[in-house]
């Protein structure tokens, strides 16, 4: 009787561990860089909260929003350990929030992909991206879910720091709404119909 009880709550266990999911959006914290193409993932992730009416408590090493989308519990964290030690803030979440690294996805720049473009993978190298070397590091595999938003590379050598954490021009200012709202979908997608359907659907739109 109490063997069948135990497996039972395993089962159990195991279904809410699949139901729950941690999504993280990379970025600087401070209102300096509230509008810059480096802080992209903040803005993806402020975007999912704004659909769902929810708002952000800054807690330890992050802001923090909760939401539920389709029977998923959704945890939105905007680390503020500034760039380059996302890594902490994500580790202490995913500990803190009981979830797996299958149910984690890091949203963050990338000056490989053009403006707007959206890339989910699976696993991939950090790209020269601090946030994302640090994550890799910190979790000690490159092995979790991100999402890319392309910010394009139109700066001029040596001017790459300047570039992301410069602001967006006119033109991605009129495009960026459509592509926050198709990001922010995307990545509701994955939470509820799983990580290969969503690249399928999504992927280079």
């Amino acid at each position: 009787m109490f063997v069948r009880e135990a497996i039972i709550t395993t089962i159990l266990n195991e279904e809410d561990l699949m139901k729950k999911f941690l999504i993280i959006g990379l970025g600087n914290p401070g209102s300096k860089y509230a509008e810059t193409r480096h802080n992209i993932g903040f803005k993806v992730v402020n975007e999912i909260a704004s659909s769902k009416e929810a708002t952000f408590d800054t807690l330890k090493l992050g802001a923090i929003a909760s939401i539920k989308h389709r029977g998923k519990s959704i945890v939105l964290l905007k680390p503020n350990t500034f760039m380059n030690l996302s890594g902490k803030a994500i580790k202490f979440y995913m500990k803190q929030e009981n979830i797996t690294i299958e149910n984690i996805l890091v949203i963050t720049d990338d000056l490989n992909l053009p403006f707007g473009t959206l890339r989910m993978k699976a696993k991939g190298t950090d790209g020269g991206h601090n946030g994302l070397k640090d994550t890799q590091i910190t979790l000690n595999t490159p092995k979790y879910p991100r999402l890319r938003f392309g910010i394009s590379d139109e700066f001029s050598n040596g001017r790459q720091v300047d570039y992301v954490l410069g602001e967006w021009n006119k033109e991605e200012q009129k495009d960026l709404p459509e592509r926050l709202s198709t990001a922010a979908e995307m990545a509701l997608s994955f939470t509820h119909a799983g990580l290969a359907n969503t690249m399928n659907q999504f992927n280079g739109k």
